[in-house]
């Protein structure tokens, strides 16, 4: 199949699920066996890393005026909440982080098209998805316990089939933190680590190694980033009306199609 068709069709599957909380990473790895890609992992990964950054680049655009005045009061007013925000954003960072930076080939190596474990690892957030569903609506905002607690989740749904935002707002509601809010500090949170990880490959010269043609990579991003707009706002309504339990059943579905296929 063509790289620029392929390259649409995996832009608007990352735009589409990478706020639904169903693994983006893992429809990516399934998309790529059904368009049987055949690039080389380190491609695939950097295909993969940039679809993630153009959804990371929708998420500013959705909550700009939040990320806006985070920033200014964080500057004018000392002793802000918005810094305490500021601050739980990093502390959330952290594991992620770490895993990423020294365990980055070991990453990469999850993301060879292994539908098996894209299988098991949906299962895992189905489960988390079920339970998260049912737990008590509140008030409560997030604190730097809640914050390190959601980063580990975060740095854990690394894997592919774990999905981050099901993981990390799942987290955060079965904590007791309140929905809206959990939805909007997952989200938030996963902004630096993204254009971290972009910042990284390019200084790494990871990009070189993609071939003589960016126009893929160019255009999955487009795709991503206009299907992401849409996607982010349609997952916070979603998770105000407390109706996961429905993305759970589809990541077994899911699932279970995947593990039934790769073991044909």
């Amino acid at each position: 199949m063509s790289e620029i068709i392929e390259a649409i069709i995996l832009g608007v599957i990352q735009g589409l699920t990478e706020f639904l909380p169903v693994s983006s990473s893992g429809h990516l790895e399934i998309g790529k066996v059904l368009l049987q890609d055949d690039s080389l992992d380190e491609q695939s990964m950097l295909m993969t890393v940039s679809l993630h950054a153009a959804t990371a680049l929708s998420t500013i655009v959705i909550f700009w005026k939040d990320i806006w005045e985070i920033i200014t009061r964080a500057i004018v007013k000392v002793g802000d909440e918005q810094r305490s925000f500021i601050a739980k954003i990093i502390v959330s960072m952290i594991p992620a982080a770490f895993i990423g930076i020294f365990f980055d080939d070991l990453i990469e190596s999850f993301f060879s098209r292994n539908l098996l474990l894209v299988g098991c690892m949906l299962i895992v957030t189905g489960l988390i998805l079920f339970v998260a569903d049912r737990a008590k609506h509140t008030t409560k905002s997030v604190g730097f316990k809640e914050a390190i607690i959601v980063g580990i989740a975060q740095a854990i749904a690394i894997l592919p089939g774990i999905s981050r935002s099901g993981a990390t707002i799942s987290t955060a509601v079965l904590l007791g933190v309140d929905r809206e809010k959990s939805a909007r500090f997952s989200f938030l949170m996963v902004v630096p680590l993204i254009f971290g990880k972009m910042a990284k490959d390019l200084l790494d010269g990871s990009f070189q190694s993609y071939g003589s043609s960016y126009l893929p990579l160019v255009i999955g991003f487009a795709c991503a980033f206009f299907s992401g707009l849409a996607a982010c706002t349609l997952m916070i309504s979603i998770v105000k009306r407390s109706q996961l339990k429905y993305f759970s059943y589809y990541c077994f579905a899911v699932a279970i199609i995947a593990i039934i296929y790769s073991l044909r």
